[in-house]
Parts: C-alpha cells; sequence; structure tokens
C-alpha cells in the first residue's frame, strides 16, 4: 500500500529520530551541511521568482522543491530533529539519552548553519557580480526582507518578539508536517505531495524558519542590509529556533506519538 496507517508512520518517526541520535559525527554534520544549502538555494530561487514575477504566491508553491530534494536525499534539517529525536526518548528506546538528543541538536545546527552560509556567499557572489557592483534587485529584495524581519521585529519591543516567537511556532508546526508526510507514503510522488503543501503554507505566509533564515540574512548583510549581526541574532535566530522547537515538538511530534503510539484506554461499551 502507497499510504502508511498514522501507527505505522508514527512509528517510523520514532525508529528515525533513534537512528538520528545514534549517527556518526561526520554524518550528521555532512547531512545537515547538504540540507542548509539545498535549503538556502530553494530560497533564493522563491526569492527570485517573486522579484521577477512580482508574485509571491508563485514563489511560495516553488520554494518546497528544495525541502521534497533534500528529504528525499536523506539530509537532516534541524527543525525536523526538533521533532523527531524526542520521540525516542519518551519511547523510551534503548541507550537514548537526553544528551544524544543534545548532541543531535548541536551538530544540525552547525551543519545547517555551514550550508546555509555557504550559499548565501555564492548568492551574493551572483548578485553583485563577485562584488564588483551594487546588489541587483534580487540582491536588494534580500537585504531588505533582513531589515523587515530583524529591525522591523525590534520596533515593537515585546510586541515584535512575541510576533516573531509565533511564527516561529506556527512555521515548524508546518516543516515538521513535512517531514511527516515524507514518511506517510511509500512511493516518490506521494511523499512529494504530502511534503508539499505545508511547506509552501508556511512559506507564504511568512513564518519564521531558523534555517531559511540561516540564508536570507547573512546574505542580507553581505548585500547592504541596513542590520546588524546582533540584530539577527536576537530579534532573528534564537527567538525562531525557540519557537520552531516548540511548534514541532507541541503540535506535531507530542500530539502524534500521545494519540497514535501512547493511545488512551477505550471506553467500555455500554
Amino acid at each position: 500500500m502507497a499510504y502508511l496507517a498514522p501507527t505505522e508512520f508514527v512509528t517510523k518517526m520514532i525508529d528515525a529520530g533513534e537512528a538520528k541520535i545514534f549517527m556518526s559525527t561526520r554524518d550528521t554534520l555532512i547531512r545537515a551541511y547538504m540540507a542548509g544549502a539545498i535549503l538556502a538555494l530553494a530560497a533564493a530561487f522563491a526569492v527570485t521568482i517573486t522579484v521577477q514575477t512580482g508574485q509571491p504566491l508563485l514563489g511560495a508553491v516553488l520554494f518546497p522543491v528544495g525541502f521534497c530534494l533534500l528529504y528525499l536525499l536523506g539530509f537532516d534539517l534541524l527543525t525536523g530533529v526538533f521533532t523527531l529525536c524526542p520521540l525516542a526518548v519518551w519511547d523510551k528506546r534503548p541507550g537514548v539519552t537526553w544528551a544524544g538528543v543534545f548532541r543531535n541538536w548541536g551538530l544540525v545546527f552547525v551543519g545547517n548553519f555551514g550550508g546555509a552560509f555557504t550559499v548565501a556567499v555564492m548568492m551574493a557572489i551572483i548578485f553583485t557580480f563577485g562584488f564588483d557592483t551594487p546588489p541587483n534587485k534580487v540582491g536588494q529584495a534580500i537585504g531588505h526582507i533582513g531589515e523587515g524581519r530583524t529591525v522591523g521585529y525590534a520596533e515593537h519591543g515585546a510586541a515584535g518578539m512575541l510576533t516573531l516567537f509565533i511564527r516561529g511556532v506556527l512555521c515548524n508546526w508546518m516543516v515538521s508536517t513535512g517531514v511527516v508526510g515524507a514518511m506517510v507514503s511509500t512511493n516518490v510522488t506521494g511523499k512529494v505531495v504530502a511534503m508539499w503543501m505545508p511547506i509552501m503554507l508556511f512559506f507564504y505566509m511568512g513564518f519564521e524558519h531558523s534555517i531559511v533564515n540561516m540564508f536570507l540574512f547573512p546574505s542580507g548583510l553581505l548585500l547592504g542590509g541596513n542590520f546588524s549581526i546582533y540584530d539577527y541574532m536576537i530579534w532573528n535566530e534564537i527567538p525562531t529556533v525557540i519557537g520552531n522547537l516548540v511548534g514541532g515538538l507541541a503540535f506535531v511530534g507530542l500530539t502524534l506519538y500521545s494519540t497514535h503510539v501512547r493511545t488512551a484506554p477505550k471506553r467500555a461499551a455500554h
């Protein structure tokens, strides 16, 4: 059957989380680096489409190509392991510890950032002809995105921070649903369709994804965006990471695990 029942794909989620915790440092870093790089390319692609066509929806419709590619190739995003790895702890898998989970998260963060930053530098070179000319229209747009989503939040103080956090929560609710989507089907077409829908939604709605932002903001700084590294870390990356963690765990990992693996006792028939 091409479709797996929820009890089957949630078990696959736990298995995946366990495997990632025990993966070697080298493999974890390589897979995370490639995931960050491919997602960054997709973000550059989507912004280019939006700028050149004036149609943000078209950029959002096509952005999931990167997410689908990286998961079909077996690479890892921080937003995905946020949701999968704790399941192996809750399921009491042998040898699985929170220390192992945190190790995985740390390595994937470093790998994702390395991949996204590599592409940020490459795209900045393309958008400025090797830093020989001012940024083209797409480069300018990326710089403005960086400003709006750092100092733009800071202008609103605590309300801006709350908005940023909630956007991070909603983002990984959708992105982790996309990660699960890859496990729902056993054929490529089914996997792609299931992954495509929630990723398109998050991108069009402007939710905050910590790995996409590892591309957008460093490239924005390289392209002359009027914000600082401090603005990027405090008024975007750190709150976004926390929001992504809460969203993935609370709305995807915990809910699916609690009702499809640790089900409540059935009521007796009267």
